[in-house]
């Protein structure tokens, strides 16, 4: 079985908040992220995904590899942390432009349509447990 890698990328704020996206047609929250393109380096393919799913075009050289973990019985999670600066006092300028087609209408539909600032007891509510589960055993 071939093992993908998920590149995602922890936006943390001032207050150790962690950036989360909510997952579009779900109840729950996500970093952003998503699986490295053929070619693609691990911060070439979290800062595509990050720019895609909230719409920041972040300098590589603010990334820090926090590096690859177990995450799924078919997948690898790569990930990076990001202090957020100034560009994340409001988040009311974060879109996502990476769409999929509705399972009912077949409509464009964004992977994400908030966003939001989370502590780390909410991380524990707010994700999926498994992604709860490795986000809370990183020091972010």
């Amino acid at each position: 079985m071939r093992l993908d890698t998920s590149c995602g990328t922890l936006i943390v704020d001032a207050a150790g908040r962690l950036l989360l996206c909510h997952v579009t047609g779900t109840k729950h929250w996500d970093i952003p992220k998503g699986v490295r393109d053929a070619g693609e380096t691990a911060l070439e393919a979290a800062r595509r995904e990050l720019f895609e799913e909230a719409g920041l075009a972040i300098d590589a050289g603010r990334f820090i590899d926090l590096g690859e973990f177990a995450y799924r019985r078919d997948k690898r999670l790569h990930l990076f942390r990001v202090e957020a600066g100034a560009e994340l006092c409001s988040l009311d300028h974060l879109a996502c432009t990476s769409f999929f087609p509705h399972h009912v209408t077949g409509e464009p539909t964004p992977e994400a349509d908030a966003f939001r600032w989370a502590t780390r007891d909410e991380v524990r509510t707010l994700c999926w447990p498994r992604m709860a589960e490795r986000l809370l055993a990183l020091d972010w």
